[in-house]
């Protein structure tokens, strides 16, 4: 009798979790990180479920799935003034914020943007790996437009919410430094990874950087081929060919920048779904680029067969 309710116990979890992911033949995916409308609907009234929104403060109020929190990037950013732009802060910081939201050490946390913010929500899953939630947090796929389009019931109710509490555990080799990125820049099996439009990575424009180009020897993954036309993840098959046509190895080290740090966090989380060991040059080329002792490229004519 032992056995078999230890059995059964481990068929309740494989189903809880095998719900969320994506039909994939590749070991090597980590399909718990998106999970489908019909997983969360089953799973809306666990009690460990933290679910997290996305966007304008003005979308969380007109909608939102019920129990969800808004949050928004100046909670999970060191203030403006006080280091780079979107920069992480430090781990107190992101405890006060998170535990405000009601985040326990043993919750289940999801988070979907209310209308097209991707970026931002993958930022907010970065931010929550870096503090040791990463196996535990997931990106609802399509967020809220296909949680509508399902017909799934959403609110414009913001009840009172008990505050977490949970010891962070951060991952500091999670997000790397100009430093760690200018030593890996030839190093084999190290693959550093442009998040940016194909517009920006070939100095064709600047943006607001101060130099125009990219990183030497970075190769270049747009954040908008990641996701198709309705915001939902591409296939692993399709992710891991954009990895692949970049020259990106299995076995190979990842480390994800764009120009402040969000579009890179896109990247990082596709890495991160794919299996790759993937990490985030925070400072991103709004560091790299003001550094003049920094080598940049340009690179005329460059293909990536997909979408700026």
């Amino acid at each position: 009798m032992k056995i078999f309710f230890c059995a059964l116990l481990v068929l309740i979890f494989v189903a809880a979790f095998g719900l969320s992911a994506r039909a994939t033949d590749d070991p090597k995916v980590k399909s718990s990180l998106i999970v489908s409308t019909e997983w969360l609907a089953q799973h809306l009234k666990d009690d460990e479920l933290v679910l997290l929104q996305v966007g304008e403060k003005s979308e969380y109020e007109t909608a939102h799935i019920p129990g969800a929190q808004f949050i928004q990037l100046a909670d999970i950013s060191t203030p403006r003034g006080q280091g780079l732009i979107l920069e992480l802060p430090s781990p107190a910081q992101l405890k006060t914020t998170f535990e405000r939201l009601g985040v326990t050490g043993t919750s289940r946390i999801v988070v979907y943007f209310s209308k097209d913010w991707v970026t931002p929500t993958a930022r907010v899953f970065m931010t929550l790996d870096y503090l040791g939630f990463g196996d535990r947090t997931s990106i609802l796929d399509g967020g809220l437009p296909a949680w509508q389009a399902a017909g799934k019931p959403v609110t414009a109710e913001m009840k009172a919410l008990k505050p977490g509490n949970f010891t962070p555990r951060p991952d500091t080799k999670l997000v790397v430094d100009a430093a760690w990125v200018s030593a890996n820049l030839k190093k084999p099996g190290v693959a550093i990874l442009d998040a940016r439009a194909t517009k920006f990575y070939t100095g064709a424009e600047a943006g607001q950087m101060p130099r125009a180009g990219h990183i030497p020897n970075a190769k270049s993954i747009p954040f908008s081929s990641l996701v198709d036309d309705k915001n939902k993840f591409k296939s692993a098959a399709a992710l891991r060919e954009l990895f692949s046509a970049a020259g990106v190895q299995q076995s190979d080290t990842v480390a994800t920048y764009c120009h402040i740090g969000q579009q890179a966090s896109l990247l990082y989380f596709a890495a991160r779904y794919l299996g790759y060991d993937a990490h985030v040059y925070d400072g991103s080329f709004e560091d790299w680029s003001r550094r003049t002792d920094l080598p940049v490229e340009k690179s005329e004519g460059v293909k990536t067969g997909v979408k700026p």
